[in-house]
């Protein structure tokens, strides 16, 4: 498994991540289990989670399992030091979290002693912000998203503020790097700005949904990236299972479409021709699709590990096979033509 570095923080990740929201209600606690333990052998060694996970949908009384899941495992195997630990806390409006409040400074301390509660352990590797109090283009808003209403006052307070707070959890040991989610380019340099002249921590990753049929990340952001030494982490990189073909003809029974027919407003009418699309070029060059999305989503030159998720072990185990997947520079040709025939089809 090829490793890269989180940023400018010393720590190496693999440049996949097992993604865990759905660890605690759809994954059972000893499929998870099994599950890292498989993603281990397989050689990674980035976990990702969140306070408010499982999701889809959220509900006020499973809010931590993913965590609590995890933590329960470091603390049966005493291999917390074998993972790379990434974690967040929750944004604004997410009702059955802290009723929807805005993040502050006041909640950072006791949020962080929340998850380190549930996972188990004295340090988090990465503490990300799931999204910013200002809004995001992300989920599906960069359709109607209007910034116009930002002031740009407070949102500068605000990121001086949270650099104090962020800076003294890292003096305490308790985070080891600082990184955001669902993020704009303009967001993440003022963060970035505010570290500096704090001397707060730096920015290491942005987590943004990234993959074949959602290329928001290829132009501003990218480019800040590459030059500020900001990784990507691709979440939902196989389009919420669309990438893999299973939905091509229908709703497969058992599959996140059964209670989340719309997958999150990517099913659209433009996404299943745009899907077969790059079905035909994995079958062109005799590549199986889910191997194809991951690795190209693993592979763009500002990322730093694409997170994957597996709803059951058999999943995780036909992704390892293609740890190995090499693209060629005609395989790539052809997946940038077709994303320019079916440019943002959700």
């Amino acid at each position: 498994m090829k490793m890269n570095p989180l940023g400018r923080t010393g720590i190496q990740v693999s440049e996949l991540c097992l993604g865990s929201m759905t660890y605690g209600r759809d994954t059972d606690e000893a499929d998870a289990h099994a599950q890292m333990e498989c993603a281990l052998d397989g050689g990674i060694n980035f976990l990702d989670t969140a306070e408010m996970y499982p999701v889809n949908p959220i509900q006020a009384e499973t809010v931590g399992n993913s965590e609590r899941v995890i933590g329960n495992w470091f603390a049966r195997t005493g291999r917390r030091s074998d993972w790379v630990v990434a974690t967040k806390i929750t944004g604004s409006g997410c009702k059955p979290v802290r009723d929807g409040a805005e993040v502050t400074p006041d909640l950072v301390p006791q949020t962080v002693e929340a998850s380190l509660k549930r996972l188990q352990t004295d340090y988090i590797d990465l503490y990300q912000l799931h999204w910013p109090n200002r809004g995001s283009y992300m989920f599906r808003q960069n359709w109607h998203y209007d910034p116009s209403s930002q002031n740009r006052a407070d949102t500068v307070q605000h990121m001086a503020d949270m650099m104090g707070v962020l800076g003294r959890e890292v003096d305490r040991g308790t985070i080891r790097a600082f990184g955001l989610s669902n993020e704009s380019a303009w967001g993440t340099s003022m963060w970035l700005r505010a570290a500096e002249e704090s001397g707060g921590p730096r920015v290491a990753s942005i987590q943004n949904e990234y993959s074949l049929l959602c290329r928001m990340a290829d132009t501003d952001l990218a480019e800040l990236m590459v030059n500020e030494d900001v990784g990507l982490l691709p979440f939902s990189p196989l389009g919420t299972g669309l990438l893999t073909g299973k939905y091509q003809d229908g709703i497969p029974e058992g599959s996140r479409g059964v209670v989340n027919p719309q997958l999150g407003g990517r099913m659209s009418d433009r996404v299943l021709p745009a899907v077969a699309a790059y079905l035909q070029v994995a079958a062109d060059f005799g590549l199986d699709p889910i191997h194809m999305a991951l690795t190209w989503s693993a592979r763009r030159p500002f990322v730093a590990s694409s997170i994957f998720g597996a709803t059951h072990l058999p999943q995780l185990e036909h992704i390892l096979k293609g740890a190995d997947t090499e693209l060629s520079p005609e395989l790539l040709a052809a997946l940038d033509d077709t994303h320019r025939a079916h440019p943002m089809p959700y």
